[in-house]
């Protein structure tokens, strides 16, 4: 079984506008509402996958119930722990002019340490029968910023492979447990390293504690260093849409393989051409199966010697 799990779950709100720009009045054309977050999305993408994925995290007051409510009508099984507070909303606005998506973000509920150690062992105790967990997205207000890594370390002692999808002092502090995936984007790698050059950026989170980095360069595809190779993987076009749920989708590629015990190429093949086949979608969490069946065949994986890769 694969675990999701996302600690700042949202109700996502998506708006599509024929253009955005600042200081203007522009109509919605349409808009969309579900359970979102990060964990949540790749929970979505597995489930219309055909795997079984749980979906766990935090979500509290009346967003909380919607979030839980659409998630069974979606048919995603979910195991969230109840918070006091109010979980968060997310809009983003998707301009079909140029393709381009811009994101508003809420903080999320206050966690207090009361709740932070319930949902410790609640996590604890889903570990029994799971794979892989995946851990993705922000922290709420609250919750202690070695989250990830106290989560990974639990993990570990079950023998269960992570992948992570984090970003700031979240993925800085995660590193020290030594989780088995990281993916960040190009943004996260060079906040988390100080380096833009994805190689070189990609390298020193393995340095960090990371066994294997998966590195989204957008459109341009995946750079992985693993301790089997380092690979460099390409989609054969680009498509347009709604971005924003591509690294969810790539990161339940990610999951998928590894719980299979997929080779890494393979991985990697499956991991582009379902991020790109989110992209026509209008929101995060769907893919676009046609798509995705026709950009697998020839999605691009070469692998680098290490002097290549740095």
């Amino acid at each position: 079984m694969i675990l999701t799990v996302t600690l700042n779950a949202a109700l996502d709100v998506t708006w599509g506008v024929d253009s955005l720009r600042p200081r203007a009045s522009r109509r919605v054309d349409t808009a969309y509402e579900r359970a979102g977050g990060k964990g949540v999305n790749v929970a979505r993408v597995l489930t219309s996958l055909g795997h079984n994925p749980l979906a766990t995290g935090l979500a509290g007051g009346p967003t909380g119930r919607l979030i839980r409510e659409e998630l069974r009508a979606a048919r995603v099984r979910e195991a969230f722990l109840d918070v006091a507070g109010d979980s968060r909303r997310t809009l983003a606005v998707v301009s079909r002019d140029d393709g381009d998506a811009t994101v508003f973000n809420g903080r999320g509920p206050h966690v207090d340490p009361a709740e932070w150690d319930l949902f410790s062992r609640h996590y604890a105790s889903l570990l029994a029968d799971v794979r892989v967990a995946v851990l993705s997205g922000s922290l709420p207000p609250g919750v202690p910023t070695d989250a990830y890594a106290r989560l990974i370390r639990t993990a570990a002692a079950a023998g269960v492979v992570t992948v992570l999808d984090a970003s700031g002092l979240a993925l800085i502090e995660a590193l020290e447990a030594c989780p088995d995936v990281v993916k960040p984007n190009l943004d996260e790698i060079a906040a988390a390293t100080g380096c833009d050059d994805l190689p070189t950026a990609a390298a020193a989170l393995r340095v960090l504690g990371a066994r294997a980095v998966v590195a989204s360069a957008g459109a341009d595809g995946l750079h992985a260093i693993t301790p089997e190779g380092t690979w460099r993987a390409a989609p054969p076009e680009r498509l347009s849409g709604n971005p924003t749920g591509a690294g969810d989708a790539c990161v339940a590629a990610i999951a998928a393989g590894l719980a299979a015990g997929s080779a890494w190429p393979d991985i990697l093949r499956q991991a582009v051409a379902l991020s790109a086949a989110a992209v026509p979608c209008p929101v995060a969490g769907d893919i676009d199966a046609a798509v995705h069946e026709r950009l697998l065949r020839h999605v691009s994986v070469v692998e680098e010697r290490a002097a290549d890769a740095v």
